[in-house]
């Protein structure tokens, strides 16, 4: 009649091992994972009225931390889609993110969370994270990826080398594109946690627009950004965007992979 609590025992001292010491964040992680989630995880986190403030951590390396007007600009746009009582503000650290070389999404993911000040959602604040490595991504042409529900990466190396001929458009225009991008798939754009009642999804390239007039454009995170000869970048959502957004705000577009 005992050999069930025998077992039980037998295992927590065969773990003991593994376990002794000072438990560090990583092995707790392995053995009980944090919902990171996948982009747009929190997108109703934002859209309703769950919490009252958004706090937008920005960690960047030496030499990379992001215009004002990029900062002011997402602060912005995220104010007209979601709805905070008490605001949305912005924390910024300088940080030394672990030298990987070129990264990856994993190696984005692992040094955001690594750095993240708080967890994404304590008590009535949510809170995303920008990161600025001073490295590129391992496909040189991304300037900027979301890797999970509330982690974004923004190359600035990267962003610098995508400003146009005869800086149209400049790379501060760039970066304020890029960086309403990126949150644009944390609020689950396009089709990342839902399916649109309208086609406006590129068949070519998933999760994003394909209007050139969008910011969720899918070359508004590439370089490609530089081919915009006219210099005018979109950094707005289009009509299609924002129905999305009010749709899932309001019940009427059924959305998943919330955590």
């Amino acid at each position: 009649m005992h050999s069930r609590p025998l077992i039980v025992l037998l295992s927590i001292l065969l773990l003991t091992p593994v376990l002794s010491g000072c438990l560090s964040d990583g092995v707790l992680d392995d053995i009980i994972p944090q919902k990171k989630g996948i982009p747009g995880g929190l997108t109703m986190a934002c859209l309703t009225n769950s919490y009252t403030e958004l706090i937008i951590e920005i960690d960047f390396e030496s030499g990379y931390k992001p215009e004002t007007s990029s900062t002011d600009l997402l602060k912005q746009r995220i104010s007209e889609v979601c709805s905070f009582s008490q605001g949305i503000s912005t924390e910024f650290t300088e940080t030394n993110f672990a030298d990987v070389g070129t990264w990856s999404a994993d190696d984005v993911r692992e040094q955001g969370w690594d750095n993240k000040k708080a967890d994404p959602t304590v008590g009535k604040t949510l809170r995303w994270q920008l990161i600025f490595p001073a490295e590129s991504y391992e496909d040189d042409s991304v300037l900027g990826v979301a890797v999970d529900a509330s982690t974004i990466a923004i190359f600035g190396e990267s962003v610098d080398g995508a400003a146009g001929f005869l800086n149209r458009p400049s790379a501060e225009d760039v970066e304020n594109s890029v960086m309403v991008h990126e949150v644009g798939h944390l609020l689950g754009l396009v089709n990342l946690v839902y399916t649109s009642p309208v086609n406006h999804e590129s068949t070519d390239k998933p999760g994003h627009s394909d209007n050139d007039d969008s910011v969720m454009y899918w070359a508004i995170e590439s370089m490609n950004v530089g081919s915009f000869i006219s210099g005018d970048l979109p950094n707005d959502f289009d009509q299609d965007d924002k129905d999305d957004l009010a749709g899932m705000a309001d019940g009427t577009i059924e959305v998943t992979n919330q955590i």
